[in-house]
This record gives C-alpha cells, structure tokens and sequence, in this order.
C-alpha cells in the first residue's frame, strides 16, 4: 500500500488556552510532507498529547479545580470539538480533574497509537492538521498549555490507495 520515503519523525505543536469554556485553535503545517502529485502522504504511527500550566515543570492541577480539558486534532477544519465517528477525526485526549487531585482519561476511548508495525497508521493527505482545545475551567494564572507531539513518516501510496485515502476526506468534508 505505502512505501516508506522516511524514518519515523516527530511534529510538535502547542496550543494555550487562556479562557474557560472557550474553543481554542491551532495548526500544524503539511505542505513540506504531502505532495499530491507524487501520491505523497504523511503517516502519523502515534499521536501524544502534554498538558502543562504557564510554566514548564508547575503542577497543573494546583489551583485548576473541578472539570475537564479536552483536545482534538483533525485533517479537516471542523471549527471546533468533534463527535469520535467523525471521519476528519485523527486523535484526541480529555483530562478529568477536581479539587480532590482526581486524574481520569477513561471517558476518552479514541486510539491514539495506532499500531507497531511499519504498515499501520492513519494516512493524512492534507495540507494541514487542526488542534481544538477547551477546558471548563482555567488555572488562576490564565494559562492550559497543551502540547501535540505527533510521531509520523512519510510515505508514497499507490494510486488507488492514494484516490481512496483524498474521496475519503472529501467525503468527510461534506
């Protein structure tokens, strides 16, 4: 289906949110990795997600209270959080938290990892990812800092797959 044009890299993006039960946005660019003349795609093998307060190295949850932050990244534009059987939908993460330092990512099922071999992955041939964040609460310093690390390579696909993998994400546009 694939054949590897490189080894397994990482991409790294974070996005701040600074206001409660507020959508906020972020992007990472693929216009170096995706060519859609050479069938070339961008195979994401795993996607991580950080959550830190203002600074590096603070607990998060000192001062967060009750609620949650949740995050998403997407090969569409949605214009904010998705339902999991939504098609643009490549990885996400929710972090549970209350004043009792209770930690949960149990309603959160969505795979991230998405095998070990070097076939498997999620193939991505647009020209962007998209990050929505929000959290139902904010830390007293005004700051959620998330960051996206998303491991990925390369690869060239038929030309069958590769029409496959592009009708599928117009499909899912609509």
């Amino acid at each position: 289906m694939a054949t590897k044009k490189t080894a397994m890299f990482t991409l790294t993006e974070r996005v701040s949110i600074t206001a409660a039960s507020t959508d906020t946005f972020a992007t990472i660019d693929l216009g170096s990795y995706v060519d859609v003349g050479d069938r070339q795609a961008l195979q994401v093998h795993s996607v991580d997600f950080i959550f830190q307060g203002k600074q590096p190295g603070l607990p998060l949850l000192a001062s967060l209270g009750n609620g949650q932050v949740s995050v998403q990244l997407t090969d569409l534009n949605r214009g904010g959080l998705v339902f999991s059987n939504d098609r643009a939908l490549v990885a996400s993460a929710q972090l549970i938290h209350d004043n009792d330092g209770y930690l949960g990512e149990a309603s959160d099922m969505y795979p991230d990892n998405f095998g070990k071999g070097s076939d498997d992955g999620r193939y991505v041939v647009n020209d962007q990812l998209y990050i929505t964040a929000n959290s139902s609460s904010i830390l007293t310093d005004g700051t959620i800092n998330v960051t996206i690390r998303v491991n990925a390579s390369i690869v060239t696909l038929n030309a069958k797959d590769f029409m496959a993998i592009a009708i599928q994400s117009t499909a899912a546009d609509n």
